[in-house]
């Protein structure tokens, strides 16, 4: 072990060294993509924003929809299958243009009703564009610092400068009788970024900077003001955050991040972590050969039904794959009907209601709502975790009777 000794001073010496060589060297880089991630930490992300959001709307709820439009709001309608009706203010910041024709005409009837939709957005679904009828165009900043003024119609709400700016987005097709003016962008002149659209009985506020709304533009000075000011124009009412788009591109892959990342990116944790991983290595080569042979514990054989069970299950619940376990559910279920009923299940039909109330001693209302929505499942290509949910309740309510 003494002749040991001096390779292992050496190695320790060299580690330093290149520890202390890299963190001189090194300079940390800034990731400025614009994602407008609600879960991401960095410049371009809104997590901030959505950590505020509870302080903004006190006494609301806040609820994010991680589901085209469409899907969402026909489930939590009037006579949708949601857990809720959905009323109150839709809230899109950035990477809007992935709503499709349908779920911009969900939007619009959400609004029609009396609610709000937010859209901060450099450019709208097209549907949008010709229904409201609106056109954005983009001018380059002419300023050398990449500064623009944001700044609100009304003078007595704070502005807001946005740097690393190339350029604005601005209405340069608006209705300037029924639209009204909230706000503009500012380098040489003032162009309109902020609109407020009366639609039915609701509205629709528009606004074309959605880099005011990020980690950074809120957290330098007293940006947080302008934000304040411009969420200040929705009315009193739950929120729906929108974050589709996040989880379905690489944006939201990106944040996905390991409980060490944080530590990783911290220089000197980051050497002490591979240095203690060198020296746990170095430990393992040098105490490899034991001086007792070691004694092999020979477990019993365990019964992993339940395991494989929970695993299956887990893998199912991890890729969100709900409408194949909804089939499951829905075939393990009319196999038990006919195992312990002796019914055909191939037809779901007002006679099988009436012969699976009378044997089975439930209330004809009560399965004919399970059997129903049975049939209506199957009908769509694509479910929530909503559906497995109150699929689950209907069943466990008809053999808990």
């Amino acid at each position: 072990m003494k002749k040991l000794l001096p390779v292992i001073l050496v190695i320790v010496a060299l580690i330093v060294v290149a520890a202390l060589t890299f963190g001189i060297k090194r300079t940390k880089t800034v990731d400025w993509e614009e994602s407008f991630n609600e879960k991401s930490n960095k410049p371009y992300g809104t997590s901030v924003l959505y950590k505020e959001l509870p302080n903004l709307f006190k006494g609301n709820k806040i609820r994010t929809v991680y589901h085209q439009p469409s899907s969402y709001l026909t489930a939590n309608s009037e006579f949708g299958y949601g857990d809720h009706h959905a009323e109150g203010n839709y809230i899109i910041i950035g990477n809007s243009d992935y709503l499709t024709n349908f779920s911009v005409d969900k939007l619009l009837d959400f609004v029609d009703v009396g609610n709000t939709l937010f859209i901060s957005d450099y450019y709208y679904a097209q549907r949008l564009h010709d229904t409201l009828g609106i056109d954005v165009d983009f001018e380059y900043n002419s300023k050398k610092d990449s500064i623009s003024l944001l700044l609100f119609k009304n003078k007595n709400l704070n502005s807001s400068n946005i740097d690393k700016n190339e350029g604005d987005y601005y209405f340069s097709r608006f209705d300037s009788i029924n639209h009204t003016i909230l706000g503009y962008a500012k380098t040489d002149i003032n162009r309109v970024n902020f609109l407020k659209i009366p639609f039915g009985k609701g509205q629709i506020l528009l606004h074309t900077e959605p880099k005011a709304f990020t980690n950074y533009n809120i957290l330098k000075n007293e940006r947080y003001r302008y934000v304040e000011n411009a969420l200040s124009y929705l009315p009193d009412g739950d929120v729906y955050f929108d974050s589709y788009i996040k989880r379905q591109t690489p944006y939201g892959e990106a944040e996905k991040r390991s409980n060490l990342s944080w530590f990783l990116e911290q220089l000197s944790f980051r050497w002490a972590w591979y240095t203690a991983l060198i020296f746990t290595l170095l430990f393992m080569v040098f105490n490899a050969k034991r001086r007792q042979r070691v004694i092999k514990i020979v477990k019993p054989l365990q019964n992993t039904s339940l395991a494989f069970v929970k695993t299956i299950s887990n893998l199912y619940i991890e890729t969100q794959d709900y409408k194949n376990l909804i089939d499951k559910k829905i075939t393990y279920f009319l196999e038990k009907i006919r195992s312990d009923f002796n019914i055909d299940t191939a037809v779901l039909n007002d006679d099988f209601i009436k012969k699976l109330a009378t044997k089975a001693g439930r209330k004809k209302e009560d399965v004919a709502q399970l059997v129903n929505y049975i049939k209506w499942l199957r009908t769509k290509n694509e479910l929530s975790e909503e559906s497995l949910i109150k699929l689950n309740k209907f069943i466990e309510a008809f053999y808990s009777q």
